[in-house]
C-alpha cells in the first residue's frame, strides 16, 4: 500500500543515499514528457523539503526547458537490491547556471565533475512511497566512467561548443536556460 508524506524523513534519506540510480521526470503542458536516469554523485538533500541536483552536460537539455515552462519535477528512486521499495519526490524546481547565487551556494556540495551544466534546486511538496514488488533485482557493479571521460576529453571550450550546438533547444524546439 502506498503512503504519502509532506516531507523527506530520515528513513527516506537513508533509502535515497543507498540508491546508485534515480530518475528525473519533467514535462510541459504540451509536448513530450522526459524521463532520464541519473547516477554519479549528483544529488543532495538540503532539508526535509528541498533537494539539489547537479545536472551534467548530455545529449539534450529537456529538464531545463520543462522547468522554464512550469517547474514541475518528479524524482524517483527504486530499490534494485534488498527490500522492494519505490520512493518519489514531487515538487517545483528551478535550473541555475554557473555564476548564479544558487550555483555558488551549492556547487561545493558536490565532487568536481567535468561537464557540470546546471544546479537544479527542487522544493519538495509531496513524498510518496510504494511497494516496488515488480522492480527486478540487480547487482550494482559501479558507476560508468564514460560521461566524465567524455567531458574531460572535450575540455571547457569543447563543452561550451557542444552546449551551444546541442543544448540550447529541446527536442520540441523550445529554448532551454542556455539559450
Amino acid at each position: 500500500m502506498g503512503k504519502q508524506y509532506d516531507h523527506i524523513s530520515e528513513k527516506h534519506i537513508d533509502f535515497i543515499i543507498r540508491q546508485q540510480l534515480f530518475f528525473v521526470a519533467t514535462g510541459m503542458s504540451e509536448g513530450r514528457i522526459n524521463v532520464s536516469p541519473k547516477g554519479l554523485d549528483s544529488l543532495r538533500i538540503i532539508n526535509p523539503n528541498q533537494v539539489v541536483w547537479l545536472n551534467l552536460t548530455g545529449s539534450g537539455n529537456e529538464t531545463a526547458t520543462h522547468l522554464r515552462d512550469d517547474g514541475r519535477m518528479t524524482l524517483m528512486f527504486c530499490a534494485l537490491e534488498g527490500e522492494p521499495k519505490i520512493l518519489r519526490l514531487y515538487g517545483q524546481a528551478t535550473s541555475y547556471l554557473e555564476g548564479s547565487e544558487i550555483w555558488d551556494a551549492h556547487i561545493g556540495r558536490f565532487p568536481l565533475l567535468p561537464g557540470a551544466r546546471q544546479i537544479i534546486l527542487m522544493d519538495v511538496d509531496l513524498v510518496a512511497s510504494s511497494c516496488g514488488f515488480g522492480v527486478p533485482l540487480f547487482e550494482y557493479a559501479g558507476q560508468r566512467d564514460a560521461l566524465v571521460e567524455w567531458a574531460e576529453r572535450k575540455g571547457d571550450k569543447g563543452l561550451r561548443e557542444f552546449r551551444e550546438k546541442r543544448n540550447k533547444v529541446s527536442v520540441d524546439g523550445k529554448p532551454t536556460d542556455l539559450a
